[in-house]
């Protein structure tokens, strides 16, 4: 059963709809995929439903969580999560409303420095209830004051630029907990991105489930080294595209990064179909 574990929607800061994936799995002869946008499980329902035009391809139910640890970001995706729970439910909405709150004084620093920018410009870009860096930077972009991602991230978004405000701070340990507590698998994301690698044996400590190994940005030489750590550690290796609708060389990252599941009993065993 071979599926990319790691894909954005519209419904966080991906540039297609939960349809338009499904449909590129399908094209890319997947046999499942996970929704994991971030901080929100809104996109899933529309995936689910999708899927049932095809026989035998699975949506697995995913979130990525954003978090904080001693002022290093970590995301933790989250797996086979009961996303219609309360639980969730409660927390997207806190989520939801911290990013609003931090676009909003995102947008006043950039006004502060010259730049005409709405709200509701970035909004445009979001088009769902998550709006993040990477919309403002899009509005941006339109308006002509950068000429990329990278040059809004580099002249204004980053930490340390002038329009950068720090993020509402879920804590490794809560997100950890929280997966665990709606029946989910907790991963770390994107690990070889992580830039202390003590970070990595802290999740560990904390009941981390596994790693991603394998993903679109991970050179050879951190794939050995997380496989290293991840067989000392008896974790579980999951892999995926990280693929946010971007075309890459004229492809999109979908089903270019993926796992068998069927190599992993503990996610092979709680694949089923999932209800509307």
């Amino acid at each position: 059963m071979i599926a990319d574990l790691h894909v954005h929607t519209i419904y966080s800061d991906g540039l297609l709809t939960p349809e338009q994936v499904v449909d590129l799995a399908v094209k890319k002869d997947l046999n499942a995929l996970a929704i994991t946008d971030h901080d929100t499980t809104s996109g899933i329902y529309r995936a689910v439903k999708r899927s049932k035009l095809y026989e035998n391809f699975h949506i697995i139910p995913g979130m990525e969580l954003s978090c904080i640890h001693e002022d290093e970001e970590v995301h933790i995706l989250g797996y086979f999560i009961e996303y219609n729970s309360i639980n969730i439910i409660n927390l997207t909405k806190k989520l939801q409303y911290e990013r609003v709150i931090r676009a909003k004084k995102i947008i006043a620093n950039l006004n502060k420095l010259g730049l005409d920018i709405t709200l509701s410009e970035v909004k445009a870009f979001s088009g769902q209830d998550i709006i993040g860096r990477p919309h403002i930077a899009r509005a941006l972009i339109k308006k002509g004051y950068v000429k990329n991602m990278n040059q809004a991230f580099n002249k204004f978004l980053d930490k340390g630029k002038p329009a950068y405000v720090k993020r509402y701070k879920l804590t490794i340990e809560n997100a950890i907990n929280l997966i665990h507590n709606i029946g989910g698998i907790a991963i770390i994301a994107h690990p070889g991105l992580i830039e202390r690698e003590e970070i990595i044996y802290y999740c560990i400590e904390l009941g981390v489930d596994g790693m991603e190994i394998i993903h679109s940005k991970h050179s050879r030489e951190k794939f050995l080294k997380l496989m290293d750590i991840a067989n000392r550690y008896d974790m579980i290796k999951t892999g995926g595209s990280d693929c946010h609708g971007k075309l890459i060389n004229g492809e999109y990252l979908l089903g270019n990064y993926y796992i068998n599941i069927d190599t992993i009993p503990k996610m092979k065993g709680m694949i089923k179909v999932v209800n509307l």
